[in-house]
Protein backbone atom coordinates (compact mmCIF):
# COMPACT_ATOMS: atom_id res chain seq x y z
CA UNK A 1 0.00 0.00 0.00
CA UNK A 2 1.42 3.33 -1.26
CA UNK A 3 1.57 5.96 1.15
CA UNK A 4 2.26 9.38 1.11
CA UNK A 5 4.75 12.32 2.97
CA UNK A 6 4.73 15.79 2.96
CA UNK A 7 7.72 17.45 1.25
CA UNK A 8 9.80 20.66 1.95
CA UNK A 9 10.78 22.15 -1.47
CA UNK A 10 14.05 21.74 -1.03
CA UNK A 11 13.32 17.38 -0.07
CA UNK A 12 11.73 17.30 -3.23
CA UNK A 13 14.71 18.89 -4.96
CA UNK A 14 16.85 17.02 -3.45
CA UNK A 15 15.56 13.35 -3.95
CA UNK A 16 15.67 14.45 -7.98
CA UNK A 17 18.98 15.24 -7.81
CA UNK A 18 19.87 11.73 -6.54
CA UNK A 19 17.67 10.10 -8.72
CA UNK A 20 19.28 11.70 -11.41
CA UNK A 21 22.67 10.28 -10.46
CA UNK A 22 24.25 7.49 -11.49
CA UNK A 23 27.18 7.70 -8.89
CA UNK A 24 26.90 5.13 -5.94
CA UNK A 25 28.06 8.23 -3.37
CA UNK A 26 25.92 11.70 -2.65
CA UNK A 27 26.73 14.08 -0.14
CA UNK A 28 23.47 16.42 1.14
CA UNK A 29 24.15 19.17 3.12
CA UNK A 30 21.17 20.67 5.11
CA UNK A 31 21.29 23.14 7.79
CA UNK A 32 20.24 21.53 11.01
CA UNK A 33 16.14 21.60 11.52
CA UNK A 34 15.75 21.26 7.90
CA UNK A 35 14.76 17.36 7.51
CA UNK A 36 17.78 15.83 6.30
CA UNK A 37 16.28 12.10 8.02
CA UNK A 38 13.23 12.44 5.75
CA UNK A 39 15.05 13.29 2.99
CA UNK A 40 17.46 10.28 3.96
CA UNK A 41 14.05 8.20 4.55
CA UNK A 42 12.62 8.59 1.48
CA UNK A 43 15.50 7.78 -0.80
CA UNK A 44 15.83 4.59 1.60
CA UNK A 45 12.01 3.74 0.84
CA UNK A 46 12.31 4.41 -2.86
CA UNK A 47 15.62 2.35 -2.95
CA UNK A 48 14.41 -0.83 -1.73
CA UNK A 49 11.07 -0.79 -3.39
CA UNK A 50 13.25 -0.57 -6.94
CA UNK A 51 15.68 -3.17 -5.76
CA UNK A 52 14.34 -6.52 -4.34
CA UNK A 53 16.14 -7.95 -1.71
CA UNK A 54 18.05 -4.48 -0.82
CA UNK A 55 18.40 -3.73 3.06
CA UNK A 56 19.13 -0.48 4.64
CA UNK A 57 22.29 0.38 7.34
CA UNK A 58 21.77 3.83 9.08
CA UNK A 59 25.50 4.67 10.45
CA UNK A 60 24.73 7.48 13.06
CA UNK A 61 27.44 9.32 15.49
CA UNK A 62 26.01 8.10 19.18
CA UNK A 63 23.90 5.46 20.49
CA UNK A 64 21.16 7.48 21.84
CA UNK A 65 20.63 8.52 17.53
CA UNK A 66 20.37 4.80 16.94
CA UNK A 67 16.88 4.88 18.77
CA UNK A 68 15.83 8.20 17.24
CA UNK A 69 16.84 6.71 13.35
CA UNK A 70 14.54 3.69 14.42
CA UNK A 71 11.19 5.28 15.16
CA UNK A 72 11.89 7.89 12.63
CA UNK A 73 12.15 5.25 9.92
CA UNK A 74 9.38 3.38 11.64
CA UNK A 75 6.89 5.96 10.69
CA UNK A 76 7.90 5.54 6.81
CA UNK A 77 7.41 1.74 7.37
CA UNK A 78 10.95 0.19 7.85
CA UNK A 79 11.88 -2.02 10.16
CA UNK A 80 15.24 -1.14 11.68
CA UNK A 81 16.88 -2.93 14.90
CA UNK A 82 19.17 -0.45 16.65
CA UNK A 83 20.55 -3.47 18.83
CA UNK A 84 22.48 -4.80 16.22
CA UNK A 85 26.40 -5.59 17.48
CA UNK A 86 29.20 -7.11 15.26
CA UNK A 87 28.50 -10.56 17.76
CA UNK A 88 25.16 -10.22 17.16
CA UNK A 89 24.44 -12.92 14.42
CA UNK A 90 22.29 -13.13 11.60
CA UNK A 91 19.55 -10.15 10.94
CA UNK A 92 15.89 -11.21 11.83
CA UNK A 93 14.32 -12.04 8.34
CA UNK A 94 11.57 -9.48 8.95
CA UNK A 95 13.83 -6.15 9.33
CA UNK A 96 14.89 -4.03 6.78
CA UNK A 97 18.30 -2.99 8.16
CA UNK A 98 19.93 -1.95 11.04
CA UNK A 99 21.09 1.30 13.07
CA UNK A 100 24.79 1.24 13.95
CA UNK A 101 27.67 3.88 15.13
CA UNK A 102 30.71 4.76 14.08
CA UNK A 103 32.12 3.15 16.70
CA UNK A 104 30.69 0.40 16.42
CA UNK A 105 31.67 0.00 12.46
CA UNK A 106 35.25 0.65 13.66
CA UNK A 107 35.67 -1.84 16.11
CA UNK A 108 34.35 -5.13 13.40
CA UNK A 109 34.38 -3.45 10.01
CA UNK A 110 33.84 -7.12 8.22
CA UNK A 111 30.84 -8.01 10.11
CA UNK A 112 28.75 -5.35 8.37
CA UNK A 113 30.64 -5.88 4.86
CA UNK A 114 28.38 -8.55 4.20
CA UNK A 115 25.37 -6.96 4.58
CA UNK A 116 26.60 -3.56 2.91
CA UNK A 117 26.89 -5.27 -0.21
CA UNK A 118 22.94 -5.56 -0.21
CA UNK A 119 22.17 -2.13 1.08
CA UNK A 120 21.66 1.39 0.56
CA UNK A 121 23.84 2.84 3.44
CA UNK A 122 22.86 5.98 5.31
CA UNK A 123 26.03 8.02 6.76
CA UNK A 124 24.54 10.18 9.34
CA UNK A 125 26.88 13.38 9.74
CA UNK A 126 29.25 12.21 7.93
CA UNK A 127 32.19 13.87 8.69
CA UNK A 128 32.12 11.61 12.10
CA UNK A 129 34.21 9.30 10.25
CA UNK A 130 37.35 11.76 10.14
CA UNK A 131 37.18 11.69 14.07
CA UNK A 132 40.10 9.20 14.43
CA UNK A 133 41.92 7.49 11.25
CA UNK A 134 40.86 4.34 11.94
CA UNK A 135 37.23 5.42 11.79
CA UNK A 136 37.77 6.35 8.18
CA UNK A 137 39.72 3.30 7.49
CA UNK A 138 36.85 1.10 8.60
CA UNK A 139 33.72 3.10 7.70
CA UNK A 140 35.58 2.32 3.95
CA UNK A 141 35.90 -1.00 4.42
CA UNK A 142 32.38 -1.47 5.52
CA UNK A 143 30.69 -0.26 3.15
CA UNK A 144 33.14 0.35 0.16
CA UNK A 145 31.08 -2.39 -1.55
CA UNK A 146 27.73 -0.85 -1.14
CA UNK A 147 25.55 0.07 -4.06
CA UNK A 148 24.68 3.25 -3.09
CA UNK A 149 25.07 5.64 -0.18
CA UNK A 150 23.40 8.35 0.86
CA UNK A 151 25.93 10.65 3.30
CA UNK A 152 24.58 13.92 5.39
CA UNK A 153 25.67 16.70 7.19
CA UNK A 154 24.54 19.29 8.60
CA UNK A 155 27.39 21.73 8.43
CA UNK A 156 29.83 22.09 5.40
CA UNK A 157 32.98 20.95 6.34
CA UNK A 158 36.96 21.05 5.59
CA UNK A 159 39.12 17.52 5.47
CA UNK A 160 41.70 19.14 7.77
CA UNK A 161 44.21 15.91 8.28
CA UNK A 162 41.79 13.29 7.41
CA UNK A 163 39.83 13.17 4.36
CA UNK A 164 36.72 11.25 5.14
CA UNK A 165 35.53 8.31 3.05
CA UNK A 166 33.03 8.95 0.05
CA UNK A 167 33.39 12.52 0.07
CA UNK A 168 34.52 14.54 -3.31
CA UNK A 169 36.76 17.42 -1.92
CA UNK A 170 38.63 20.07 -4.39
CA UNK A 171 41.46 21.27 -1.87
CA UNK A 172 40.93 20.86 1.33
CA UNK A 173 36.98 21.20 1.21
CA UNK A 174 33.87 19.01 0.81
CA UNK A 175 32.08 19.37 -2.25
CA UNK A 176 28.20 18.22 -1.70
CA UNK A 177 25.82 17.37 -4.24
CA UNK A 178 22.76 19.37 -2.88
CA UNK A 179 23.56 22.24 -0.04
CA UNK A 180 20.72 23.59 1.80
CA UNK A 181 22.28 26.25 4.03
CA UNK A 182 20.79 28.32 7.08
CA UNK A 183 20.03 31.69 5.22
CA UNK A 184 17.95 29.18 2.60
CA UNK A 185 15.95 27.80 5.12
CA UNK A 186 15.14 30.88 6.90
CA UNK A 187 14.28 32.48 3.30
CA UNK A 188 11.57 29.95 2.74
CA UNK A 189 9.90 29.96 6.24
CA UNK A 190 8.31 27.84 8.43
CA UNK A 191 11.46 25.71 8.45
CA UNK A 192 14.49 27.35 11.06
CA UNK A 193 14.15 30.23 13.17
CA UNK A 194 16.10 33.26 13.87
CA UNK A 195 18.79 32.74 16.38
CA UNK A 196 20.21 35.63 18.21
CA UNK A 197 23.32 35.31 20.10
CA UNK A 198 23.49 37.55 23.55
CA UNK A 199 27.36 38.18 23.67
CA UNK A 200 28.14 38.62 27.56
CA UNK A 201 31.75 40.64 28.24
CA UNK A 202 33.48 40.43 31.29
CA UNK A 203 36.84 40.87 33.01
CA UNK A 204 38.86 37.97 34.39
CA UNK A 205 42.23 37.20 36.69
CA UNK A 206 43.67 34.20 36.64
CA UNK A 207 47.73 31.97 37.35
CA UNK A 208 48.50 30.70 34.02
CA UNK A 209 50.72 27.41 33.94
CA UNK A 210 53.67 29.25 34.07
CA UNK A 211 52.72 30.87 37.68
CA UNK A 212 52.65 34.26 36.27
CA UNK A 213 49.52 36.40 36.94
CA UNK A 214 46.95 37.46 34.11
CA UNK A 215 44.14 39.65 33.89
CA UNK A 216 42.11 40.76 30.59
CA UNK A 217 38.59 41.23 29.46
CA UNK A 218 37.03 39.71 26.14
CA UNK A 219 37.85 42.65 23.84
CA UNK A 220 41.61 42.47 25.15
CA UNK A 221 43.69 41.18 21.89
CA UNK A 222 45.73 37.76 23.25
CA UNK A 223 47.73 35.30 21.88
CA UNK A 224 46.10 31.71 21.24
CA UNK A 225 47.36 29.96 24.84
CA UNK A 226 46.07 33.30 26.70
CA UNK A 227 42.48 33.84 25.11
CA UNK A 228 41.94 29.46 26.06
CA UNK A 229 43.01 30.08 29.67
CA UNK A 230 40.75 33.07 29.66
CA UNK A 231 37.98 31.68 28.30
CA UNK A 232 38.21 28.94 30.69
CA UNK A 233 38.75 31.32 33.58
CA UNK A 234 35.39 32.82 32.85
CA UNK A 235 33.56 29.63 32.36
CA UNK A 236 34.85 28.78 35.91
CA UNK A 237 32.44 27.23 38.47
CA UNK A 238 34.35 29.36 40.93
CA UNK A 239 33.84 33.13 39.58
CA UNK A 240 30.80 34.93 38.77
CA UNK A 241 30.54 35.50 35.15
CA UNK A 242 29.41 31.67 35.00
CA UNK A 243 26.43 32.45 37.54
CA UNK A 244 25.07 35.78 36.12
CA UNK A 245 25.29 34.53 32.54
CA UNK A 246 22.81 31.37 33.89
CA UNK A 247 20.41 33.97 35.42
CA UNK A 248 20.13 35.99 32.69
CA UNK A 249 19.65 33.17 30.64
CA UNK A 250 16.84 31.62 33.06
CA UNK A 251 14.83 35.52 32.78
CA UNK A 252 14.89 35.49 28.85
CA UNK A 253 13.57 31.93 29.15
CA UNK A 254 11.34 32.25 31.98
CA UNK A 255 9.88 35.38 29.94
CA UNK A 256 9.78 33.10 26.66
CA UNK A 257 7.40 30.09 28.90
CA UNK A 258 4.97 33.13 29.81
CA UNK A 259 4.01 32.30 25.91
CA UNK A 260 5.14 28.94 24.94
CA UNK A 261 4.65 27.01 28.66
CA UNK A 262 7.26 24.40 27.71
CA UNK A 263 9.92 26.50 26.47
CA UNK A 264 13.11 24.60 27.02
CA UNK A 265 16.76 25.37 27.79
CA UNK A 266 20.17 23.92 27.35
CA UNK A 267 23.89 24.66 28.42
CA UNK A 268 26.63 23.41 26.80
CA UNK A 269 28.95 22.16 29.32
CA UNK A 270 33.00 21.46 28.86
CA UNK A 271 32.88 17.92 31.21
CA UNK A 272 31.11 16.02 33.32
CA UNK A 273 31.95 17.72 36.83
CA UNK A 274 31.57 20.74 34.85
CA UNK A 275 28.02 19.71 33.60
CA UNK A 276 26.79 18.85 37.77
CA UNK A 277 28.62 22.34 38.92
CA UNK A 278 26.14 24.42 36.68
CA UNK A 279 22.82 22.24 37.15
CA UNK A 280 24.27 23.15 40.65
CA UNK A 281 24.49 27.05 39.98
CA UNK A 282 20.93 26.59 38.57
CA UNK A 283 19.48 25.41 41.36
CA UNK A 284 20.85 27.39 43.94
CA UNK A 285 21.29 30.60 42.16
CA UNK A 286 18.26 30.40 40.08
CA UNK A 287 15.38 27.87 42.02
CA UNK A 288 15.21 25.33 39.01
CA UNK A 289 15.99 22.03 38.36
CA UNK A 290 18.12 21.00 35.61
CA UNK A 291 18.63 17.71 33.90
CA UNK A 292 22.01 16.69 33.20
CA UNK A 293 23.05 14.65 30.64
CA UNK A 294 26.92 12.92 30.09
CA UNK A 295 28.70 10.52 27.77
CA UNK A 296 29.69 8.38 30.57
CA UNK A 297 26.08 8.14 31.93
CA UNK A 298 24.66 4.83 30.13
CA UNK A 299 21.32 6.55 31.08
CA UNK A 300 21.88 9.75 29.34
CA UNK A 301 19.79 8.62 26.46
CA UNK A 302 16.94 8.09 28.50
CA UNK A 303 17.18 11.46 30.52
CA UNK A 304 17.59 13.46 27.33
CA UNK A 305 14.02 11.70 25.78
CA UNK A 306 12.27 12.22 28.92
CA UNK A 307 13.32 16.01 28.94
CA UNK A 308 12.65 16.21 25.48
CA UNK A 309 8.76 14.85 26.10
CA UNK A 310 8.99 17.01 29.32
CA UNK A 311 7.91 20.83 29.99
CA UNK A 312 11.35 20.85 32.25
CA UNK A 313 12.44 24.30 31.71
CA UNK A 314 16.87 23.14 31.74
CA UNK A 315 18.87 20.50 30.52
CA UNK A 316 23.03 20.47 31.13
CA UNK A 317 25.06 18.55 28.30
CA UNK A 318 28.23 17.49 27.33
CA UNK A 319 28.39 17.20 23.38
CA UNK A 320 25.37 14.84 24.11
CA UNK A 321 23.21 16.89 22.41
CA UNK A 322 25.66 18.53 20.36
CA UNK A 323 23.70 17.56 16.87
CA UNK A 324 21.35 15.52 16.01
CA UNK A 325 19.40 15.64 18.63
CA UNK A 326 15.61 16.31 18.26
CA UNK A 327 13.77 18.97 20.82
CA UNK A 328 12.23 21.69 18.91
CA UNK A 329 11.06 23.12 22.17
CA UNK A 330 14.59 24.55 23.40
CA UNK A 331 14.73 28.40 22.89
CA UNK A 332 17.03 29.50 25.56
CA UNK A 333 21.01 28.30 25.40
CA UNK A 334 24.28 28.88 26.83
CA UNK A 335 27.19 28.03 25.23
CA UNK A 336 29.69 26.85 28.04
CA UNK A 337 32.01 25.05 26.96
CA UNK A 338 36.13 25.20 25.94
CA UNK A 339 34.75 24.05 22.08
CA UNK A 340 35.45 26.85 19.86
CA UNK A 341 36.00 25.08 16.99
CA UNK A 342 33.29 26.31 14.21
CA UNK A 343 32.02 23.17 13.26
CA UNK A 344 31.26 22.27 17.39
CA UNK A 345 29.32 25.64 17.46
CA UNK A 346 27.19 25.66 14.45
CA UNK A 347 26.08 21.96 15.77
CA UNK A 348 25.57 23.70 19.02
CA UNK A 349 23.44 26.56 17.44
CA UNK A 350 21.60 23.79 15.13
CA UNK A 351 19.74 22.69 18.64
CA UNK A 352 17.71 25.64 18.52
CA UNK A 353 16.45 26.45 15.14
CA UNK A 354 13.77 23.74 14.89
CA UNK A 355 10.99 25.46 13.88
CA UNK A 356 7.42 24.36 16.03
CA UNK A 357 4.06 24.44 14.42
CA UNK A 358 1.76 27.07 16.05
CA UNK A 359 4.37 28.90 18.14
CA UNK A 360 4.52 32.81 17.70
CA UNK A 361 7.47 34.52 16.57
CA UNK A 362 9.76 31.74 17.85
CA UNK A 363 13.50 33.69 17.81
CA UNK A 364 15.65 31.40 19.53
CA UNK A 365 18.71 32.57 22.37
CA UNK A 366 22.18 31.61 22.59
CA UNK A 367 24.04 33.21 25.19
CA UNK A 368 27.80 33.04 24.06
CA UNK A 369 30.92 34.26 26.16
CA UNK A 370 32.15 37.52 23.99
CA UNK A 371 35.88 35.77 23.05
CA UNK A 372 36.44 36.36 19.04
CA UNK A 373 36.31 33.01 17.52
CA UNK A 374 33.05 32.60 19.04
CA UNK A 375 31.76 36.17 18.13
CA UNK A 376 33.10 35.62 14.40
CA UNK A 377 31.07 32.16 14.33
CA UNK A 378 28.24 34.29 15.59
CA UNK A 379 28.93 36.88 13.40
CA UNK A 380 28.45 35.14 10.38
CA UNK A 381 25.33 32.96 11.19
CA UNK A 382 23.68 36.17 11.92
CA UNK A 383 24.93 37.85 9.00
CA UNK A 384 23.13 35.19 6.72
CA UNK A 385 19.86 35.78 9.03
CA UNK A 386 19.99 39.36 7.98
CA UNK A 387 20.55 38.65 4.53
CA UNK A 388 18.00 36.51 4.17
CA UNK A 389 15.45 38.13 6.29
CA UNK A 390 16.13 41.13 4.42
CA UNK A 391 17.12 42.87 7.31
CA UNK A 392 17.88 46.69 6.81
CA UNK A 393 21.42 47.51 7.61
CA UNK A 394 22.62 49.74 10.44
CA UNK A 395 25.44 51.48 11.47
CA UNK A 396 28.25 48.96 13.25
CA UNK A 397 26.05 46.00 11.60
CA UNK A 398 29.06 44.80 9.64
CA UNK A 399 30.36 41.70 10.42
CA UNK A 400 33.21 41.14 12.68
CA UNK A 401 36.86 41.10 10.35
CA UNK A 402 38.64 38.04 11.63
CA UNK A 403 42.12 38.79 10.06
CA UNK A 404 44.86 37.10 11.78
CA UNK A 405 43.85 37.46 15.26
CA UNK A 406 41.14 34.81 14.14
CA UNK A 407 43.33 32.57 12.17
CA UNK A 408 45.64 32.38 14.93
CA UNK A 409 42.63 31.00 17.24
CA UNK A 410 41.25 28.59 14.59
CA UNK A 411 42.00 25.38 16.50
CA UNK A 412 40.15 23.73 18.88
CA UNK A 413 41.91 24.75 22.20
CA UNK A 414 44.53 22.25 23.70
CA UNK A 415 42.86 22.01 27.69
CA UNK A 416 45.10 19.05 28.03
CA UNK A 417 48.28 21.60 28.12
CA UNK A 418 47.08 23.79 30.97
CA UNK A 419 47.95 21.70 33.64
CA UNK A 420 47.53 21.87 37.37
CA UNK A 421 49.19 25.19 38.05
CA UNK A 422 46.44 26.62 35.92
CA UNK A 423 43.97 28.86 38.27
CA UNK A 424 41.16 30.79 38.25
CA UNK A 425 41.00 33.45 40.50
CA UNK A 426 37.83 35.82 39.56
CA UNK A 427 35.37 36.45 36.86
CA UNK A 428 32.87 39.12 36.52
CA UNK A 429 30.88 40.27 33.71
CA UNK A 430 31.45 43.75 32.20
CA UNK A 431 29.46 45.90 30.09
CA UNK A 432 25.40 45.80 29.44
CA UNK A 433 24.75 46.22 25.86
CA UNK A 434 24.82 43.22 24.79
CA UNK A 435 22.88 43.46 21.36
CA UNK A 436 25.43 45.19 18.59
CA UNK A 437 24.24 42.68 15.28
CA UNK A 438 22.28 40.24 17.53
CA UNK A 439 19.23 42.06 18.34
CA UNK A 440 15.92 40.98 16.71
CA UNK A 441 14.15 42.76 14.08
CA UNK A 442 10.59 43.21 14.31
CA UNK A 443 10.06 43.91 10.48
CA UNK A 444 11.78 40.83 9.98
CA UNK A 445 9.72 38.87 12.72
CA UNK A 446 6.08 40.10 10.96
CA UNK A 447 7.73 38.56 8.45
CA UNK A 448 8.04 35.08 9.37
CA UNK A 449 4.76 35.31 11.51
CA UNK A 450 3.12 35.88 8.56
CA UNK A 451 4.10 32.54 7.01
CA UNK A 452 3.34 30.74 10.20
CA UNK A 453 0.00 32.00 9.80
CA UNK A 454 -0.12 30.43 6.38
CA UNK A 455 1.13 27.23 7.44
CA UNK A 456 -1.73 27.28 10.62
CA UNK A 457 -4.65 28.33 8.05
CA UNK A 458 -3.33 25.22 5.33
CA UNK A 459 -2.12 28.18 2.90
CA UNK A 460 0.37 28.48 1.01
CA UNK A 461 3.06 26.41 -1.14
CA UNK A 462 5.51 25.02 2.09
CA UNK A 463 4.81 21.41 0.89
CA UNK A 464 4.46 18.85 -1.96
CA UNK A 465 3.17 15.34 -1.26
CA UNK A 466 5.09 12.87 -2.56
CA UNK A 467 3.74 9.11 -2.83
CA UNK A 468 6.09 6.40 -1.46
CA UNK A 469 5.88 2.98 -3.09
CA UNK A 470 5.26 -0.21 -1.01
CA UNK A 471 7.71 -1.56 0.13
CA UNK A 472 8.54 -5.89 -1.65
CA UNK A 473 8.26 -8.46 0.67
CA UNK A 474 11.42 -9.53 -0.63
CA UNK A 475 12.42 -12.41 -1.99
CA UNK A 476 12.69 -16.09 -0.47
CA UNK A 477 10.58 -14.32 2.42
CA UNK A 478 13.36 -11.82 3.46
CA UNK A 479 10.29 -9.76 4.83
CA UNK A 480 7.51 -12.00 5.28
CA UNK A 481 3.93 -10.56 4.55
CA UNK A 482 2.54 -9.04 7.59
CA UNK A 483 5.99 -8.80 9.66
CA UNK A 484 6.00 -5.27 11.32
CA UNK A 485 7.74 -3.04 9.60
CA UNK A 486 6.70 -4.19 6.19
CA UNK A 487 4.83 -0.78 5.00
CA UNK A 488 1.19 -1.87 6.22
CA UNK A 489 1.11 1.02 8.30
CA UNK A 490 -0.59 -0.14 10.91
CA UNK A 491 0.55 2.04 13.76
CA UNK A 492 2.80 -0.55 15.47
CA UNK A 493 5.99 0.89 15.97
CA UNK A 494 8.29 -2.72 15.41
CA UNK A 495 11.27 -1.59 17.43
CA UNK A 496 8.94 -1.05 20.81
CA UNK A 497 6.88 -4.24 19.92
CA UNK A 498 10.08 -6.45 19.40
CA UNK A 499 11.83 -4.56 22.71
CA UNK A 500 8.79 -5.60 24.93
CA UNK A 501 8.38 -9.19 23.14
CA UNK A 502 12.21 -9.93 24.00
CA UNK A 503 11.48 -8.64 27.53
CA UNK A 504 9.01 -11.10 28.01
CA UNK A 505 11.31 -14.17 26.71
CA UNK A 506 13.74 -13.17 29.00
CA UNK A 507 11.16 -12.89 32.18
CA UNK A 508 9.52 -16.25 31.35
CA UNK A 509 12.91 -18.10 30.70
CA UNK A 510 13.58 -16.68 34.34
CA UNK A 511 10.70 -18.20 35.54
CA UNK A 512 11.17 -21.45 33.76
CA UNK A 513 14.76 -21.73 35.33
CA UNK A 514 13.09 -21.24 39.14
CA UNK A 515 10.32 -23.79 38.32
CA UNK A 516 12.64 -26.41 36.57
CA UNK A 517 15.81 -25.92 38.04
CA UNK A 518 17.80 -26.58 34.42
CA UNK A 519 20.34 -23.68 33.80
CA UNK A 520 19.39 -20.53 31.32
CA UNK A 521 21.46 -21.79 28.51
CA UNK A 522 19.21 -25.47 28.75
CA UNK A 523 15.80 -23.34 28.78
CA UNK A 524 16.74 -21.31 26.18
CA UNK A 525 17.92 -23.98 23.66
CA UNK A 526 14.63 -25.56 24.13
CA UNK A 527 12.48 -22.85 23.27
CA UNK A 528 14.63 -22.27 20.31
CA UNK A 529 14.41 -25.49 18.86
CA UNK A 530 10.99 -25.46 19.16
CA UNK A 531 10.02 -22.14 17.29
CA UNK A 532 13.14 -23.92 14.84
CA UNK A 533 16.06 -20.82 15.91
CA UNK A 534 19.37 -21.08 16.34
CA UNK A 535 19.16 -17.24 18.50
CA UNK A 536 16.77 -15.62 19.78
CA UNK A 537 19.14 -12.30 18.75
CA UNK A 538 18.10 -13.64 15.11
CA UNK A 539 14.25 -14.06 15.96
CA UNK A 540 11.40 -12.39 13.97
CA UNK A 541 8.47 -10.86 15.91
CA UNK A 542 6.39 -13.58 14.75
CA UNK A 543 8.78 -16.15 16.41
CA UNK A 544 9.22 -14.15 19.63
CA UNK A 545 5.48 -14.66 19.83
CA UNK A 546 5.31 -18.17 19.68
CA UNK A 547 8.19 -18.70 21.87
CA UNK A 548 6.52 -16.69 24.62
CA UNK A 549 3.43 -18.92 24.01
CA UNK A 550 5.66 -22.12 23.95
CA UNK A 551 7.06 -20.52 27.76
CA UNK A 552 3.74 -20.20 29.11
CA UNK A 553 2.53 -23.78 27.87
CA UNK A 554 5.88 -25.41 29.26
CA UNK A 555 4.88 -23.37 33.07
CA UNK A 556 1.44 -24.37 32.51
CA UNK A 557 2.26 -27.93 32.65
CA UNK A 558 4.89 -27.77 35.39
Amino acid sequence: MARKVRLRPWQKRALDRLAASDAPDFLAVATPGAGKTTFALCAAVQDVAANPGRRLVVVAPTSHLKVQWADAAARFGLHLEPRWAPNGGRLPADVHGVVTTYQQVASNPDALRGLAAQSVVVLDEIHHAGDERAWGESVRRAFEVAPRRVALSGTPFRSDTLAIPFVRYVGDEAVPDFEYGYADALADGRVVRPVYFPRINGFMEWIAPDGSAQAAAFDDALDRTRAAQRLRTALSLEGEWLPTVLLQANERLTTLRRSQPDAGGLVIAADQDHAQGIADLLRYRCGVRATVAVSDDPMSSSRIARFSASSDPWIVAVRMVSEGVDIPRLRVGVYATTTTTELFFRQAVGRFVRWTRGVPRQKAYLFIPDDLRLRTFASQIADARRHSLRKPERDGDEPVDDGAALDQLRHEDDMGDQLSMFAALSAVVTGEDTSSVFDADDAALDRLAQLDGLDEEGGGDEGLDLALPPLPGGPAGVFPAGAAGNGNGDGVNPRRQRAELREANAKLVQDLVWATGMGHAQVNGQLNRLVGLRRIDEATVDQLRRRALQAERWLAKL
